[in-house]
Order: structure tokens, then sequence, then C-alpha cells
């Protein structure tokens, strides 16, 4: 297999080739740069401090090495990154009368520009913290920006050193001229820090920040409340190891050995940074050029009819099932039918699963008005999403607050599927309507992340909607799902049993076929399986994002198989599975659960199947179809790892998303008949 490590450095190149690719808009490939760097933080901080973890328990002789390789290919990727922003973006900006300053460019027309601006507006926000026997090295905050400086007693010629925290509720970029130059907030600084320190000579100033080990540690077993043993432990993510030092390439020698001896880094986690330091915040120049015609076109996400009205939601439903393409059409029916479910009489109970929201969440707000409603809200907040553990436990709060019953799952799992039940009073009985997406209740990451939303009155699957969450909730063992496919409980199986269903048909002659869109495949045992259906005649297209350490193309073993990586506008998050089903009627699926161990084993995932003809159609018509014929936006990926272009002129070949959006516009377009 494909290493798991050097796959994802992998797919991040393919990120930083948009931001390469003239075809794609000017500040579009500003904001893939930024995208590059974000993921490499978390790279460095989960998956890099992960490996150094095991390298000090001496775990496996061959760590280091590998470690080392990995932190050699990330060093090329970031030289490439910033290459990209020296040689390739601030020219293509300059083009465009768009000027992006380095400290070095700055000339006195603009240091008298800058001058009152730095006085008012930065120099009071700035504390300088000495570093000598008194004052020692003081604890840097995981991924904030610093300036190490140098500095000299004309006295008595003694060199001193002080570290000056960059603010980071301070904007990164500094506007010279409105919407035509700028500048960084570190070159500003650099440019006047000797006033910070009056009375002696400055020698020097380089921009530095240190990424930390990010990952949370927490004994469920032994937390008495696990709500306050997470705050606990994200309180000592700024104290954990450090695993990398980006710094200013020209900081001298003598200058960083101290660091890296104050810090306690290794010289192999050292990345010389010839740029910007901190990539992630160049995303704030694209709100600052006010440039529309530089990005994507604007376009407005489709409301199906069946959605247009929000109180005939559940008499919609009941009708038939309605599927949702995000973000080409609306993430909002989502929020308006739990919006209606909260101000609905006849509703009794919602029951809904939150991994990530938006800052403003109107999913919260609604299930807390859904609670002063007086109807029964039992809201499963997973307190470990990564990142987003200080937000979730936020909404935790709010929610108790409001009168909800909040819960937290089960011990040792995460609670990643996205399930929200409506439980309604109607003639005859109660009657349970449901949603299921593969991606979070987030209005925001909707609009930028395809995904897809299933509202369903079917009994079949709403039923065993109640039972995950009784599973949920009331941590009941063993439970057996017919329609749903439920990690940790029987996901990996069923998926096992499909793809052998599949090799058992190929093998008696009969069709045999799978699909499946993901964004990871790392898992063993699907990939033994996919390599055993291969072998027996199995035709497989697989559509996986990110990380895939599966070899295709291996002659006898996987030469069967297709895989490919699509890129592009949107960030392709929907998992979709397709498998002809011996000869039969094919099972399509859909759900929030990749191919890797901990979405199959250490997790609460849930897939879930479409049965209605109409929907399914359109799944092999609208969606497959697109994704085999326009091929744009697509990479293969080869036998000796590499990608290369499906198509030869890449995007200005047809792609899938952007014939997506046509679709999307001509529904639009389409008037309403009665």
């Amino acid at each position: 297999m494909f290493n798991r490590e050097l796959s994802w450095l992998n797919f991040n190149h393919r990120v930083l080739e948009l931001a390469q690719d003239e075809s794609v808009p000017l500040l579009e490939r500003v904001r893939f740069l930024s995208i590059v760097s974000s993921n490499l933080d978390e790279f460095f901080e989960i998956r890099v401090a992960g490996i150094m973890q095991q390298e000090e328990s001496a775990s496996h002789p061959a760590t280091r090495e590998f470690l080392l390789n990995v932190i050699k290919h990330a060093r090329e990727l970031v030289e490439e990154q910033q290459s990209c922003w020296r040689e390739k973006i601030i020219p293509a900006l300059a083009q465009n009368d768009i000027i992006v300053k380095s400290r070095p460019q700055l000339d006195n027309a603009d240091r008298d520009k800058l001058s009152p601006h730095f006085d008012r507006e930065i120099l009071p926000a700035l504390t300088p913290l000495a570093i000598d026997p008194s004052h020692p090295f003081p604890v840097l905050t995981n991924k904030g920006l610093y300036l190490l400086v140098l500095l000299r007693d004309p006295q008595t010629g003694q060199l001193r050193r002080a570290v000056v925290p960059v603010p980071r509720i301070l904007p990164r970029v500094v506007v010279l001229e409105p919407r035509k130059v700028f500048t960084l907030l570190s070159h500003v600084i650099q440019t006047f820090i000797h006033r910070l320190f009056p009375s002696l000579e400055l020698q020097g100033s380089w921009a530095f920040r240190i990424t930390r080990n990010s990952d949370l540690y927490v004994d469920e077993e032994e937390a008495g409340n696990l709500l306050e043993a997470i705050e606990e432990e994200i309180r000592n993510l700024r104290k954990g190891a450090p695993v990398r030092l980006e710094i200013e390439a020209d900081v001298p020698s003598t200058e960083l050995t101290w660091l890296l001896d104050s810090i306690g880094l290794n010289a192999e986690n050292t990345f010389l940074i010839q740029g910007p330091v901190n990539m992630v915040r160049l995303s704030e120049l694209i709100e600052k050029v006010n440039h529309p015609e530089l990005l994507y076109p604007n376009f407005t996400p489709h409301v199906p009819v069946s959605c247009s009205e929000p109180s005939k939601f559940f008499e919609n439903i009941r009708r038939e099932d309605i599927l949702l393409h995000h973000p080409y059409e609306s993430f909002m029916p989502v929020v308006d039918f739990i919006r209606q479910s909260a101000r609905d009489n006849a509703v009794v109970a919602i029951k809904l699963t939150l991994y990530r929201t938006s800052g403003d969440s109107p999913v919260v707000e609604a299930l807390k008005e859904a609670a002063r409603n007086g109807k029964q809200v039992t809201a499963l907040v997973e307190l470990r999403a990564r990142f987003d553990e200080l937000n979730n436990i936020e909404w935790a709060r709010q929610l108790e607050e409001a009168g909800a019953h909040v819960v937290y799952g089960l011990s040792g799992l995460k609670t990643h599927c996205k399930a929200c039940l409506v439980v309604r009073q109607e003639e005859g009985g109660l009657r349970r309507y449901a949603h299921l997406g593969t991606g979070n209740y987030n209005p925001k990451t909707a609009r930028i992340y395809t995904d897809f939303s299933l509202l369903t009155a079917n009994e079949k699957i709403t039923s065993e909607i109640g039972l995950l969450f009784n599973v949920l909730t009331g941590n009941l063992a063993n439970p057996h799902f017919q329609h749903l496919l439920v990690a940790p409980f029987d996901l990996s199986n069923k998926m096992l049993q499909l793809i052998q269903a599949e090799t058992k048909a190929a093998q008696a002659g009969r069709p045999a076929k799978i699909f499946a869109k993901i964004n990871s495949l790392v898992d063993p045992e699907i990939i033994e399986a996919l390599y055993t259906a291969s072998q027996a005649g199995v035709q497989i297209e697989l559509i996986v994002r990110g990380i895939c350490c599966l070899i295709p193309g291996l002659p006898g073993k996987s030469d069967h198989i297709r895989v490919r990586s699509f890129l592009g506008r949107f960030l392709e998050h929907s998992r979709l599975f397709w498998f002809e089903n011996a000869g039969g009627e094919p099972i399509i699926l859909l759900g929030s659960a990749d191919w890797m161990p901990r979405n199959l084993h250490r997790r609460v995932e849930c897939i879930f199947p479409l049965y209605q003809a109409k929907l399914r159609q359109r799944i092999e018509k609208e969606i497959l179809s697109v994704y085999q014929d326009r091929q744009g936006d697509a990479q293969s990926l080869h036998a000796d790892g590499t990608y290369t272009r499906c198509e030869p002129l890449g995007r200005l070949s047809p792609c899938a998303q952007d014939s997506f959006l046509q679709l999307a516009r001509r529904a639009t377009e389409t008037p309403i008949s009665d």
C-alpha cells in the first residue's frame, strides 16, 4: 500500500497545483495557497506529532528515517509554495494593479505613510518580551506569529534578545493604498521595531512561528466530567511539544541555534521561509482588493420546488423523499426543516447530532427555540471534533441552558454521523421525519463543500435512526440495523460483504461493478477486498479526494481499479457508494464515513440507502455520469504514486463541478409549472 502520510502530502501538492494553475481565477489561487498552509499546519499538529512520539518511544526502529523522509517531502512542498507566491502570484497580481510589497520594497514614501499608522494602530498592542536571566524564555502559543529581535547595548556592547508577539487580532494585510498597494503586518512591525527599544541598537529581527502537538489526550474512563476534562486539555495544548519551527530564511545560524535550543526542537524540524511565514492569513488580501472579476463567479444555490415553502415540508416529505446536492442546491431547506420543526405545534421531539457548525449557527438557535417551546430536544454534541472543541463546549452549554438534553455519545468513540430525527403527532399516531447527510450542520461550509442531504419519512429508515439515537443516548449494546450501515457495529462487515458479493458475481461470469466516492482510502481490509475483487474481474471506479493507500494498476492485482481525484472550486466531501449487486438491483448508499480504520471502527458513522426510484435514477444519470464524463478537474493515480491530468487541457476541458453548477442554474431558471 502507499504510505498514508506521503499520500496526504501528495494530496496537498494537488491543492498547490490549483494555486499554480493560470486557468483558476487569480484571487482564488491566493486562497488555495492559504489552504495549503492551513492543511500543513494540521498535518504537523497531528500526523507529524504522532510520528515524533513514536520516535521518542522507540516503538519502531525505522521511525526516525521515515520522519526525516516526511519532513523532506513537506519542505519541498513549502519551497514550491513560496516559489509560487514569489514568482507567479505576486507578478500576476501586479499585472492587475495589485501590488504586494515585501519589507525591502518599502520605500521612504511608504515609511512616511506607515509611521503614524504604526504609532497609532500597532505600537500600543505590542509587548516586547526580554530574554535574560531574570526573564526566562516565554511559552509561545501554537501557530502564533512572533519576531525574534537581536539588540545591542551601546553602553556595554552586550547583545540582548527579545521576542515580540504579533497580535492575532490585528489584520495581517496592511493597506498602503486602498485596493492597490499592500504589505504584511510583520513587515510594518519590523520596519519600526526599533521604537520598542529606544535605548538599544537594533541588530536584526526575524519573523517565526512554532507548531505544537495539538492532539487531545483525554482518558474518558478516568474523566469524571468529559466537558471539563476536554477544556483542561485544550488549555494544556499551548504547552504541547513543538514539532515545527518556521522562520525567515535570513536568520543567522547563531540565532537559529539559540532559538531551537530555547524551544527544544531539532534542526531538521526547521523550515527556512523565503516569503510570508504564515500564508494562512494571506486570504485577507482577497477581501481588501475588491476585485470580483478575479474570483469565481457568484452563483445562487437552487431551491427545489418541494423545499420552497417550509410550511409544506412535512406534507412534501410524506409524499416522497427529497435529495439535495450541496452546494449546487441550497442547504437552507435543511435549516428550514429544523426551524419548522421547532415551531410546528404537532412536533413533540427533535434529536440531532452536532459535530461541527458555524459560529452563528441557525441550527443551534432552532434547537434552543424548540426547547423553549416545550419540545423534547436531544442534542448529541461531539466535544472532540478536532479544533472545534471549544465551540462545541459553548454550544453544549447554551443548549442545556435553553432546556435541551445534551449528551456526548459513546465512550471512546467520536460521533461523526449527520442525523436529525423529528417526531410529530399526526392523525393515527406519532410519525417520524428525518434528515441524513454526508456533511455537517454548517450553512457556511455547505456553500463550499459538496455534500448530499436526504429528507425522508420512510419508516424503514426513520425507525432505525430512532434506534441509532437510542444507542447514542442509552448506550445500548449490540444493536441490529437492517437498512442503515452503522459504525462501529456493522459498517465494516457490511461493506466487505458488498465488495465480496461483486467478487462472487464476477467469478460466476455475471456483471460486477463498484463505484465509490470518498475522501480517504486507508483501511487495509477494504483495500485487500478491493484487490481480490479486481483479480476476479470486478470493474472498480474510485474517486478519492485525498489520502489513497491503495495502489491501482498493479498487473494481476489491481489492474481493474481506476483511482481519480477531483479538486476544484468546492471541496469534494460527499461519500457515495454504488454496487451493481451481483447483476441485480444496484445498491446506492450515501453517508458520513470514509474507508479508514477510524471511520469504520472508532467512530459512530451512518451510511444510508436510497430506495426511491426517482432519486436512484438521479444519482445514476445526473451524478455518476457527470463524474464519468467531465474530467477537466480530475487527476488519475498511477502505480508509481504520481497523478496526471485526465484531460490534457486540464480545467479548460469540461469539469464536473462546472457541470453541476450548470444543472443548478438551469433548474433555477426553469419556470415552475402548476
